[in-house]
């Protein structure tokens, strides 16, 4: 399947769409190289566009832009890895199918609405916007989980909490970290020169 039909699908008829994913091959190279790479570009891209060029309330910086998009994509793309990883470790304890392809399925088709909602990042002011898309992305995996997980629908709920909270732990931390590089790369001065 083409990645604007997996797209358009995984949105808009998700009950439909996780049986077709679960029967898919599960490969973590196709799936990061062909749908998140991608997908987590968009809102990288709108990022650099938006900081960079159309600015906020406190005007555009390029380089702070270009380097906000560039965290955004790593963060993107290793915390859908790790909390894949996670997600494969903890099945057998949620009575689930330990399979880490099928756990990248998961994460990654639960993501889309974030990363299309990501492209609103084009309009600093209304980015956030953005994030509550993802919230749908907590729905989808709700869904998805019997599926490609094969989890015991009692235990779907809690599974899903426990994910949340490693996601948001995995989440805090990379953005700590590529903070800290982004900030050493590119200093104080290109936040500075966003509120002149």
């Amino acid at each position: 399947m083409n990645l604007v039909d997996r797209v358009k699908n995984i949105i808009m008829t998700p009950k439909t769409e996780w049986p077709v994913i679960a029967a898919e091959d599960a490969n973590p190279t196709a799936i990061l190289t062909g749908y998140v790479v991608p997908l987590a570009a968009v809102p990288a891209v709108a990022t650099i566009i938006g900081t960079g060029l159309i600015g906020g309330p406190f005007g555009a910086s390029l380089s702070f832009g270009i380097g906000s998009g560039v965290v955004s994509f790593i963060v993107a793309v290793v915390g859908v890895y790790l909390t894949a990883l996670v997600m494969d470790f903890l099945a057998p304890n949620f009575g689930s199918q330990k399979n880490f392809g099928r756990a990248l399925q998961t994460v990654a088709y639960s993501y889309t609405p974030a990363w299309v909602g990501g492209v609103l990042g084009i309009l600093p002011a209304i980015a956030w916007l953005g994030m509550l898309a993802g919230l749908y992305g907590l729905y989808l995996m709700y869904l998805g989980l019997p599926h490609t997980m094969k989890t015991p629908e009692d235990k779907t709920i809690i599974y899903m909490v426990v994910i949340i909270i490693v996601l948001v732990v995995i989440y805090a931390i990379l953005a700590a970290i590529f903070t800290g590089i982004l900030v050493a790369l590119f200093g104080f001065g290109a936040m500075g020169s966003m509120m002149q």
